[in-house]
């Protein structure tokens, strides 16, 4: 155990072996707190794990790292010359998370998605946030997300957001704050899934220790979201998961769901549409479909109406959608909602539409399209991370505070100054530990 006043001649606790060189920085600990002391809820696995030899603790990583290998668990980073296909990363000690932590946070994120989807509902219909300047109608229809296409159109149950990624970060205080909304095509929900799984395998007793909440019936959930979605008058609607196929970086991710709901995993050329409904290939002839848990993005949809170059989509699917007559999860358009641009304005979103102070509050952020803004960016950039408006995830941030040469700077200025529409800046985070 770590006593109050143990501490080196720099203020910083000292820790037992095997964990001397362990250290408490101004990032958020999960572990412990500032005094060097396991918090309430991590006192059991903090024992356990100064009780567990260092080889025992190696040995059950790789003891992970086998299990999603020879389950095919990987992903792809693109663009990485290190090489795409990867293996999950896991690591072996959980976060834990309290019931009265997540409380706050699926209050938080049950705000913000019904304040988001009101938000969608609203741009393609009425626009009165528009009219009321709330968000700025040219930042709607400069977004390279807005589908004019989507304009009076409506959508089953007025469901634009049946599945929701948000990603969330501990702030150095401890509350978590969203660092981004992803709407268009959410993906990541099987890592968690598997990762649960390795966890029981990795320290089974500990999941006897705590009350840990089950996250088995997440297929089965999504299965029921997706039901919902359904035109009137099908009894037994049929759900398909479509997929760009094996080369996308998230196919395991599709296989793994479309298993967990027994539904058919099928690419664009499985589909085809006649008189505007959507029919799947089988051997024993063509199969209506009712709702499509799509997996490809906007764009790659339907070559009539968006990318004509596209092979992934399938053509005339937006006319069988426009007519009614098929859903899909998420809804056309959506990706308005997860432009980092309109991130900033979510706050007052929420406000707007709900008449509540959001739960779940932003990383602070800046619009270089805001003068004000802008010249603040310009006189800190080194503290900031830049963002393009756009694009989801974090693909190629610019942070300054990596590589602070001055000739770098300038340049960088320059061009946001250019195109002080295509970028937006936050503050650069220390991400917690354990």
């Amino acid at each position: 155990m770590i006593l109050p006043d143990t501490s080196d001649a720099t203020g910083q606790p000292t820790f037992p072996p095997p964990y001397s060189n362990y250290t408490l920085d101004a990032a958020f600990d999960e572990m412990l707190d500032s005094d060097g002391r396991p918090r309430p809820h991590y006192q059991e696995l903090y024992h356990r794990l100064l009780e567990m030899p260092a080889e025992t603790l190696y040995q059950r990583q790789q003891a992970a790292n086998t299990a999603f290998l020879n389950q095919g668990i990987t992903f792809t980073v693109y663009g990485d010359d290190e090489g795409t296909e990867r293996i999950w990363p896991c690591d072996p000690l959980p976060r834990i998370i309290t019931s009265e932590e997540w409380q706050t946070i699926e209050r938080g994120l049950t705000q913000r998605i019904i304040a988001l989807n009101l938000f969608l509902k609203d741009v393609y219909h009425d626009g009165r946030i528009l009219s009321d300047r709330v968000v700025p109608r040219w930042l709607i229809y400069s977004c390279k997300h807005f589908r004019r296409e989507m304009r009076g159109i409506h959508v089953p149950h007025d469901i634009y957001i049946a599945v929701d990624g948000t990603d969330l970060v501990r702030l150095p205080d401890g509350r978590f704050s969203v660092l981004e909304d992803n709407l268009r095509v959410p993906s990541g929900v099987s890592y968690m899934l598997v990762n649960r799984q390795v966890l029981k395998r990795t320290f089974p007793s500990l999941f006897g220790s705590y009350d840990v909440r089950p996250i088995d019936h997440y297929g089965q959930a999504l299965l029921s979201t997706l039901l919902s979605l359904a035109p009137a008058g099908r009894p037994e609607p049929v759900i398909v998961l479509l997929t760009p196929g094996i080369y996308n970086s998230a196919y395991f991710e599709h296989a793994f769901l479309a298993r967990q709901m027994g539904i058919e995993l099928v690419e664009g050329r499985d589909l085809l549409v006649h008189d505007n409904i959507v029919y799947m290939r089988t051997t024993a002839g063509l199969r209506r479909i009712d709702v499509i848990y799509r997996r490809i993005d906007d764009d790659y949809l339907d070559p009539l109406a968006f990318e004509p170059d596209s092979t992934l989509g399938v053509p005339g699917l937006l006319n069988a959608y426009r007519a009614g007559n098929v859903a899909l999860a998420n809804a056309i358009g959506t990706g308005i909602a997860d432009d980092k641009a309109i991130y900033s304005y979510v706050p007052s979103i929420i406000r707007y539409y709900l008449g509540e102070e959001p739960i779940l509050q932003n990383v602070e952020t800046y619009l270089l399209s805001d003068e004000k803004q802008q010249n603040y960016v310009f006189e800190h950039l080194e503290e900031l991370v830049i963002k393009a408006v756009g694009e989801s995830g974090g693909y190629q941030p610019w942070l300054f505070r990596a590589r602070p040469v001055l000739s770098i700077i300038k340049l960088s200025r320059a061009m946001l100054i250019s195109a002080p529409l295509c970028s937006l800046a936050s503050m650069s985070l220390s991400f917690p530990e354990a």
